[in-house]
């Protein structure tokens, strides 16, 4: 699994304006629709009215691939340039995933660029939920 964080900024609430454009005029539950799309959910940080945080998870790399080569691209470009929006990228990748005893319903996967212990818990049939915590060095 592959998570992007995309954290969109601009001025006097444009950054909220783009996400709600973005789920009202459908193209969001486009590319949940897409094949491979595990996530595709936006945020709004306490700390910053004028950052939209989008937590964008793909199973792999081709299914962003086919993601960035679709005509939606276009259709949000668009909506990121209409609001002057800056963006800044994370990537985080999931590994190969074990069992945490216990509970037989999450797994746990160690991310070396993070430095974090990540908990992937998947409810019977539902998406997964990702929670990250801090590990002592």
């Amino acid at each position: 699994m592959i998570t992007v964080n995309l954290y969109y900024t601009g001025t006097d609430g444009s950054a909220r304006r783009f996400a709600e454009e973005m789920e009202a005029s459908g193209i969001a539950d486009q590319i949940r629709a897409e094949r491979g799309n595990l996530r595709y959910q936006y945020f709004m940080p306490l700390s910053d009215p004028e950052t939209i945080l989008l937590i964008d998870s793909w199973v792999d790399q081709e299914a962003i691939d086919a993601h960035h080569a679709s005509p939606m691209m276009a259709q949000l470009a668009a909506l990121r340039e209409k609001y002057d929006l800056h963006m800044k990228a994370e990537r985080l990748s999931l590994g190969r995933l074990r069992r945490i005893p216990g509970y037989p319903e999450a797994a746990c996967s160690h991310s070396h660029s993070w430095r974090r212990l990540q908990y992937v818990l998947r409810p019977r049939g539902g998406r997964s939920g990702i929670f990250l915590l801090p590990l002592r060095l």
